[in-house]
């Protein structure tokens, strides 16, 4: 088991929890590009290079789980991830209007520790 750990602001933690929000959202940056992606140019510094964005499934890191926290407390939630890909999400859940992110298509939920 690959876990995947985000810390979430409380909005997107309740709605996740209620199970009103089936996935979350980060930035296409260098640090989550980094952080999710198998990166295929060693020498690519550039966050919005459009090689790596020409991506499949296997551009992606084998996630299976993520852990979501609540903020940076010790409340967390378990869920397998269905997929992760890049795209536009809904900006109700928290992604930008106008431009792509990474999207985390959340799974069962496996456990919670309070």
């Amino acid at each position: 088991m690959k876990i995947l750990e985000l810390p979430l602001k409380k909005e997107w933690y309740i709605m996740i929890e209620a199970g009103e929000k089936p996935e979350e959202y980060r930035e296409l940056t260098q640090y989550w590009m980094k952080r999710l992606m198998w990166c295929h140019i060693s020498s690519c510094i550039n966050y919005s290079c459009h090689d790596c964005l020409m991506m499949d499934e296997r551009s992606f890191k084998d996630f299976s789980h993520v852990r979501f926290r609540y903020g940076y407390t010790k409340r967390t939630m378990l869920y397998k991830i269905k997929s992760i890909s890049v795209g536009f999400g809904n900006h109700e859940w928290g992604a930008p209007k106008d431009r792509e992110v990474f999207i985390i298509k959340i799974g069962k939920r496996i456990k919670q520790n309070d």
